[in-house]
């Protein structure tokens, strides 16, 4: 039990919004012959995992779930993503701002509150998991969802 964090990408493929997602959905379903002709809505891939990354937590919690910490998904937009990394990378160049950027989240199993290495490794893993996701088209999306 603990803080566990997920950035969703996903993919819509309905063919009300581009004809050519209709194919991809089809080459999906022959792999799947279990769905039996039903409509296949979307794809989804894990584009990012944190475990007890609480700073990051907060950050989403505050600045895309308008401070509802409650284990929903949330749509997390790409200037979002981007503006997050840009904060995680003048923390790592001047680690004085960590505590006024991206200060640390108490609560049940969180994990620790101090600034240590952890903590930064956490910022590191951020800046390459968010480079990974805005890697993807603009046809996808991203999703924030936290449980513990």
């Amino acid at each position: 039990m603990g803080l566990d964090m997920y950035l969703k990408g996903k993919r819509y493929l309905s063919s009300y919004f581009n004809e050519g997602d209709n194919e991809k959905a089809c080459k999906i379903a022959e792999l799947f012959p279990e769905i039996n002709g039903q409509e296949i809505k979307e794809v989804m891939i894990e584009a990012g995992y944190w475990r007890k990354a609480n700073a990051i937590h907060k950050w989403f919690v505050d600045n895309v779930q308008e401070g509802e910490d409650d284990c929903g998904n949330y749509y997390v937009g790409r200037e979002q993503l981007a503006e997050l990394r840009e904060l995680c990378q003048k923390v790592l160049a001047d680690r004085s701002l960590a505590a006024e950027l991206l200060p640390p989240q108490s609560g049940f199993s969180f994990g620790g509150t101090d600034i240590d290495e952890y903590y930064f490794a956490d910022l590191g893993q951020t800046i390459k998991i968010i480079d990974n996701a805005l890697t993807l088209p603009e046809s996808w999306d991203f999703e924030y969802h936290s449980s513990w």
